[in-house]
C-alpha cells in the first residue's frame, strides 16, 4: 500500500514539473513575441517620424548665381537736313515774258523736274531738304502795291516735289504779294502736293527715325523786344517737348555780304534760348557763316531758283547740309557742309536751274564763304566738319 501510494506521489510529482514546464515555456515563447513585436513597432514609429522629420525639414536652396547687368547698348543716328535759300518759282507779270522762268519752263516742255535736276541728287539723298518759298501760288489778280510782286500757277508747287524738296518756309516779304487771297491759295497748293510748311504762324513738326524736329519761320527785320520775347517762347515751347529746334529768318540788307548788327543778336537770342540751327536768307547774295555756343548761323544762303531775276549780276549760291548726330536719342554734335553752287546752269543768263560749281569757281566760292565768316575753328572747303554741341 505504501509502496503504491509513494508510485502515486512520483507521478503527481513528474506531472506538475511537466506542467509547470509546459507553462513557463509558454509565457517565455509568448514574452518573446511580445518583445519582437514592440521591437517591429518601434522601428516602424522611427522610420515613419523620420521620414517626417525629413517632409518637414526645409529643402536647401542652392545659392542664386548672380547674373551680371550688361550696360544699355548705345543707339545712335543721324539726320541729314539740306537747306537753300530764296526760291521764286514764278515772275512779276510787270515785266517781259521773255526769259522768264515760266518762259524757260514752257521751252523745256513744262517739265517739272528741269528746274532741280542738277541738285536732285543731293536732295533725294538727305533725310530732308528745305527752301525759303519767295512768291506766291495764286491765280489772283489782286496784288499789293510794291515794286515786285512775284506769282505762279497753283500747278508750279509740283516743282517742289519733283525737286525732292520737302518743306517750305513761307515767312517773308514776298508771302503777301497778292494778299491773303494769294497767301491761302498758296498754302492750298502746297497742300494738293503735301509738301509741308512753316512759318507765318505755321509750326512744321516732324518725326524722322524717331527724332523730333520742329522748324519755325520768321521774318526778322527788326529786333524788338516784343519780337525776341516771342521768339524765345516759341522755342523753349518745343525744346520742353524735346524738339531739335531749326529756324529759318528772312531779314538783313539787300546786296550786304555781312549780318547787320540786328541779324546777330537775333540769332545770338535764338541760340541763347535753346535753338539748334539757324538759316538765313533775304539778302538775295550769300553771308557768312557763325558758329555761336557750339551752334551754327548761317546768315543768308542767297538766291537758289530765283525768277525775280532774270540774269543777277552775282549769281553765287550754296547748299548747306547738316548732319544732326544723336546717342541714345540725344543731339551731342552735328557734321557741317557746304556745296557751292550757281544759281544758274550757264553764265550769261539765268537759266533758274542752280548748279555746283567746279574747279576754279568752286574754289573761288569756297575762299569767299571763308572770308566773310566768323568764329568757326575749321576751314570751309566742301566736306563735312564735325561739332560738338554745347548742351
Amino acid at each position: 500500500m505504501k509502496r503504491k501510494n509513494k508510485r502515486r506521489v512520483k507521478v503527481k510529482n513528474r506531472l506538475r514539473f511537466t506542467l509547470i514546464s509546459t507553462l513557463t515555456l509558454v509565457i517565455i515563447i509568448s514574452l518573446g513575441f511580445w518583445i519582437s513585436s514592440l521591437k517591429a513597432k518601434n522601428n516602424t514609429d522611427n522610420s515613419s517620424n523620420k521620414k517626417i522629420v525629413e517632409a518637414e525639414k526645409p529643402k536647401e536652396t542652392p545659392p542664386k548665381e548672380e547674373v551680371k547687368k550688361e550696360p544699355p547698348k548705345e543707339t545712335h543716328s543721324e539726320i541729314l537736313l539740306t537747306s537753300v535759300g530764296d526760291c521764286t518759282l514764278g515772275r512779276d507779270d510787270k515785266y517781259a515774258y521773255e526769259n522768264s522762268l515760266p518762259y524757260i519752263f514752257k521751252k523745256n516742255n513744262n517739265d517739272y523736274s528741269y528746274f532741280f535736276k542738277n541738285v536732285y541728287e543731293i536732295f533725294k539723298n538727305d533725310d530732308i531738304t528745305i527752301a525759303n518759298l519767295e512768291g506766291t501760288f495764286t491765280d489772283s489778280k489782286a496784288k499789293a502795291s510794291k515794286s515786285f510782286t512775284f506769282k505762279a500757277p497753283t500747278n508750279y508747287a509740283k516743282i517742289l516735289t519733283h525737286g525732292s524738296i520737302e518743306g517750305v518756309n513761307l515767312s517773308n516779304n514776298h508771302i503777301y504779294d497778292y494778299l491773303d487771297k494769294g497767301f491761302e491759295d498758296t498754302k492750298k497748293a502746297l497742300e494738293t502736293v503735301n509738301v509741308p510748311y512753316f512759318g507765318e504762324g505755321n509750326i512744321w513738326k516732324t518725326e524722322v527715325k524717331g527724332i523730333k524736329l520742329a522748324f519755325l519761320g520768321y521774318r526778322g527785320f527788326y529786333s524788338s523786344d516784343k519780337f525776341l520775347k516771342k521768339l524765345a517762347d516759341d522755342i523753349k515751347s518745343l525744346k520742353s517737348e524735346n524738339y531739335v529746334v531749326i529756324i529759318n529768318l528772312h531779314w538783313g540788307k539787300e546786296g550786304s555780304y555781312y549780318p547787320i548788327e540786328s541779324q546777330k543778336t537775333i540769332a545770338h537770342h535764338a541760340i541763347d534760348n535753346g535753338a539748334d540751327l539757324i538759316i538765313g536768307h533775304h539778302p538775295h547774295v550769300i553771308e557768312g557763316i557763325e558758329k555761336y555756343k557750339g551752334r551754327l548761323i548761317c546768315y543768308s544762303l542767297g538766291n537758289f531758283c530765283f525768277g525775280g531775276n532774270k540774269n543777277p549780276r552775282d549769281k553765287d549760291t550754296m547748299i548747306v547740309q547738316v548732319k544732326f548726330n544723336f546717342t541714345n536719342d540725344k543731339f551731342n554734335s552735328y557734321d557741317f557742309k557746304v556745296i557751292p553752287c550757281s544759281i544758274s546752269s550757264v553764265n550769261y543768263m539765268n537759266d533758274y536751274c542752280p548748279t555746283p560749281l567746279k574747279g576754279d569757281k568752286k574754289a573761288s566760292l569756297i575762299a569767299k564763304i571763308n572770308k566773310i565768316s566768323s568764329n568757326l575753328d575749321f576751314k570751309i572747303d566742301g566736306e563735312f566738319h564735325n561739332i560738338k554741341v554745347e548742351n
